[in-house]
């Protein structure tokens, strides 16, 4: 459980959840020519056809849609890298969970923190674009580090939920898949909020991802502050999902050893 003698105890193991995150990191492009370039051509394939399908064929008018696509696409990445890697977090280190002790939920915090390398490295592509494309963000970026650790903590606790689950019910990456592809289209990721009528707008933003992904878009952008409302939604969503998270996984770790 998230206790602050648990806090304490992954403090301790700091050292081996780096080790471990580094590690599968690295582990990803061994043996690949291009290496960690992979990381940075995958958003800018989607981008590149995603663009040219949005902005020629539906006529998608939005003030640099170029950085609004590529920001949305590295966003909604890290929620699909994130937890579909979690996911294998428990069942992929089979040897380490029945034979070592320590914390299991470290497997997953570590495989979250190799997902946040990889986005680190699309930013730097991002961060290129808004040179090339002249475009200086305003002092509401200064809400993207906070709207981006609230997106973290909301990966960590789905992946803690979902790396439990699935050690019991395969199904569960099969289904998360799913959820991920429809949650593309179903959150303002190739889109802005504002192609909804304004009174149907609050049932799209239920979604945390709609919210988190608008908030960033506009103070990174345009220079648009979040909402105190929208910010304490996603602040309350995503301490909930932390918590049950945790929650599931601390009701099911017992048993990791014998059901793998």
């Amino acid at each position: 459980m998230l206790t602050s003698s648990h806090f304490h105890e992954l403090w301790n193991y700091r050292e081996l959840i780096i080790r471990l995150a580094w590690g599968d990191f690295k582990l990803r492009y061994k043996s690949s020519a291009l290496g960690f370039f992979w990381s940075l051509l995958e958003p800018l394939l989607m981008l590149v056809v995603l663009y040219v399908v949005f902005s020629n064929l539906m006529r998608v008018q939005v003030e640099h849609y170029q950085l609004f696509l590529l920001l949305g696409i590295i966003l909604w990445n890290f929620i699909d890298r994130g937890t579909s890697m979690s996911i294998w977090g428990i069942i992929g280190k089979p040897s380490l969970v029945q034979k070592v002790y320590f914390p299991r939920d470290i497997l997953v915090i570590s495989t979250c923190i190799t997902a946040l390398m990889m986005t680190a490295l699309e930013f730097v592509v991002f961060i290129i674009f808004m040179v090339i494309f002249r475009v200086l963000p305003e002092m509401t970026v200064a809400y993207f580090p906070i709207l981006f650790i609230l997106e973290f903590l909301i990966i960590l606790g789905l992946s803690m939920a979902l790396a439990a689950l699935n050690i019991y019910f395969r199904d569960v990456q099969f289904i998360w898949r799913l959820v991920v592809q429809v949650g593309f289209f179903a959150t303002p990721v190739i889109y802005p909020i504002t192609i909804f009528p304004e009174k149907i707008r609050w049932i799209v933003m239920l979604n945390p991802m709609a919210r988190i992904i608008t908030m960033m878009t506009d103070c990174t952008l345009y220079g648009i502050p979040p909402e105190p409302a929208s910010l304490a939604y996603v602040a309350l969503f995503t301490l909930v999902v932390l918590m049950l998270g945790y929650a599931v996984f601390d009701r099911l770790e017992p048993r990791f050893a014998e059901a793998i």
